[in-house]
């Protein structure tokens, strides 16, 4: 396999803030001792604030917040079953974890995919991303993320659309954007023939904020020819984003 070095990318439209950067991954299988050789995917090992904790899988299991459980846990089997079988067969598992401050750049984020990668080279048989409820074979994950010039911005993420009470309208709202230290996004009241338009919309929005931007409360947003006015809630305890987010109401 050959192996890509991750890109770190600039964030030319970063605006600070007081946003925290989290990161968490799960990573199943047999490790071989040693250094992960995560220099082959141009990482020097996981960034400060996050570190790596290496687990014996039935004990992890007993853990309340242990991912493969409940409803979760039914959907990653039925949504992906042989990363599933893979995850839960494997013996061990290591807990990639960390808190950071907002950054000017991504770097944090291309040396910890360097060490995922590196895990797998390793032994790693399957990972599980708990922000954006994927879990991923090898190589799934392979694909996905060790891509020439970096995945898309859009890979790092989930997109979902979930109808709404108004008959015929649908709710269009990521998750995952905590990597980014930025708010998740939301589109509401958007009629089914606009659903297209308003998951392009949310691609642009998500990767604005990936590359630095932030989002005021009442500002005011031109697009597709159509006016949007923020509207900033939510946190880490909120149940659809475990973040803050920032919403739009799609025009009458």
């Amino acid at each position: 396999m050959t192996k890509i070095p991750f890109p770190a990318w600039q964030r030319p439209h970063w605006q600070a803030s007081n946003e925290e950067i989290f990161l968490q991954f799960f990573v199943f299988g047999k490790f071989q001792s040693g250094r992960a050789p995560s220099l082959d995917y141009g990482s020097e090992g996981l960034p400060e604030g996050v570190e790596l904790t290496s687990h014996n899988h039935p004990q992890l299991r007993q853990w309340d917040g242990y991912p493969l459980r409940g409803s979760v846990g039914r959907m990653f089997k039925e949504d992906a079953p042989e990363a599933y079988r893979q995850a839960i067969d494997a013996p061990e598992v290591l807990v990639v974890r960390g808190r950071l401050p907002d950054s000017a750049d991504t770097g944090y984020l291309r040396d910890t995919l360097g060490v995922l990668a590196a895990l797998l080279d390793v032994g790693g048989v399957a990972i599980l991303d708990p922000q954006t409820l994927n879990l991923y074979d090898a190589d799934t994950w392979r694909r996905q993320f060790v891509v020439r010039d970096g995945a898309p911005i859009r890979n790092h993420l989930l997109i979902l659309r979930d109808a709404e009470e108004a008959k015929g309208h649908y709710w269009i709202h990521t998750r995952g954007m905590r990597k980014f230290g930025r708010a998740d996004i939301s589109l509401r009241n958007v009629p089914e023939a606009d659903s297209d338009r308003a998951g392009m919309l949310c691609e642009r929005l998500v990767e604005l904020e990936a590359l630095g931007a932030r989002f005021e409360e009442g500002q005011e947003l031109e697009a597709d020819g159509m006016t949007f006015v923020a509207k900033l809630g939510g946190g880490v305890e909120d149940p659809d984003f475990n973040n803050s987010f920032v919403e739009f109401r799609w025009p009458e």
